[in-house]
């Protein structure tokens, strides 16, 4: 069974994402959880680094936002997952935002764009993802771009 593909709609075209479930199943996990849900329909990239990546998936839009369960108000976070395969070798990259905690991803991703293997150092980021087609569409992205819809792709076309 191949890994899926999820189509990220953005008001700059369409960014398709190999999420690699065998290789990083927490992390995929999770993110594949807030796709079905919708969590990202709507939402901005919040963060424009350039040369290194763009960043997004806050509820709150500023860098400051976790998941919330809704049903028990509880924020979402977890464990890194970090595999020696997967590493920030390439612009296109999908990875986990955190903050300090090396355990407290929870929502925000990011998108590299550039190669950024300094980040891959201890403690380092969960890459969870790479972007398999549109990846013109993400180096085009700015802070305040948005992601319109976000969805699994039911075939995994690349």
């Amino acid at each position: 069974m191949p890994d899926p593909i999820v189509s990220i709609e953005t008001n700059k075209g369409v960014i398709k994402v190999e999420v690699f479930q065998k290789d990083a199943p927490i992390t995929a996990e999770n993110f594949l959880d807030l796709v079905n849900k919708g969590f990202y329909n709507g939402l901005s990239f919040h963060r424009y680094e350039p040369g290194f990546v763009i960043q997004g998936g806050c509820p709150n839009g500023t860098g400051t936002g976790d998941y919330k369960d809704p049903a028990t108000g509880k924020k979402r976070t977890i464990q890194l997952e970090k595999k020696p395969n997967l590493k920030h070798n390439e612009a296109g990259m999908v990875a986990m935002a955190r903050s300090n905690d090396p355990n407290s991803a929870s929502c925000q991703y990011y998108i590299t764009l550039a190669p950024a293997g300094f980040i891959d150092n201890p403690p380092g980021y969960a890459v969870f993802g790479k972007v398999v087609e549109g990846l013109e569409n993400a180096l085009a992205l700015r802070a305040g771009d948005k992601m319109t819809k976000v969805s699994v792709l039911e075939t995994a076309n690349k």
